[in-house]
């Protein structure tokens, strides 16, 4: 291997394993948490936003839903276009959707407001999980980071629990949103410093099957909600 490609690999390589781990954690962190974290704050969303019942459980499912919709989207478009910079918009937009959603003053501007959220957690996701392979060489380092990305994973929905219950109790169901923005943030601008990079593929997204996907999951939940309006 000669001197100059040597250098290159090295120009290339994560300046600090550690915090590139930290960065991929939180993230997947971050996005399962937000799965539940408004759970406990949904009787407040309710009173101030003046949801009907049957409407309020759309604040959990459009994240849901759009999340599960475009998570295949949302790993192709990092194979394509490099998971470091694909997991840089889908932080971002994640950050857009959380100021949104603490900035509603309507129901359709919060589900709205989720509805981005989720698409930015099936961007941040898949790429994060890749990103262990690109960041991480193969054997105990990269089982390591596996094993602390399951971690997040594991736990983010109890964590979301507790955390929800605490800032609506002491804060405002409003910083249940509003909690997710520095820390999106802090994960953009510490991303292109600690993660390699990926080089883009040549391909095509599949939009049509994506949707196909994303029109499964909206089926198997309408009888949920359709059973939910008649016991009221």
């Amino acid at each position: 291997m000669s001197s100059v490609s040597i250098a290159n690999q090295s120009a290339d390589a994560p300046r600090n394993l550690r915090i590139a781990l930290i960065v991929i954690a939180f993230a997947q962190l971050m996005v399962v948490l937000d799965g539940t974290i408004v759970n406990v704050a949904l009787p407040s969303i309710q009173r101030a936003l003046r949801f009907s019942t049957t409407d309020l459980e759309w604040v959990v499912n459009a994240y849901s839903l759009a999340f599960g919709g475009l998570l295949l989207l949302g790993g192709r478009a990092g194979d394509l276009f490099g998971r470091r910079r694909m997991f840089i918009v889908g932080v971002l937009l994640f950050a857009t959707g959380s100021l949104a959603g603490g900035l509603a003053t309507t129901s359709t501007w919060l589900i709205a407001s989720r509805v981005v959220q989720g698409a930015g957690g099936a961007i941040v996701a898949p790429t994060a999980l890749s990103l262990i392979a690109d960041t991480f060489k193969e054997g105990a380092a990269r089982t390591r980071a596996l094993g602390v990305y399951a971690g997040a994973a594991g736990s983010g929905g109890a964590i979301g629990l507790i955390l929800g219950g605490l800032i609506t109790n002491y804060v405002s169901w409003r910083w249940v949103l509003f909690v997710n923005v520095p820390i999106a943030l802090l994960l953009a601008i510490a991303a292109p410093r600690v993660l390699a990079a990926s080089e883009a593929r040549t391909g095509r997204l599949d939009l049509p099957g994506d949707r196909g996907h994303g029109r499964h999951d909206l089926d198997r939940l309408r009888p949920f909600s359709r059973r939910h309006s008649r016991l009221e």
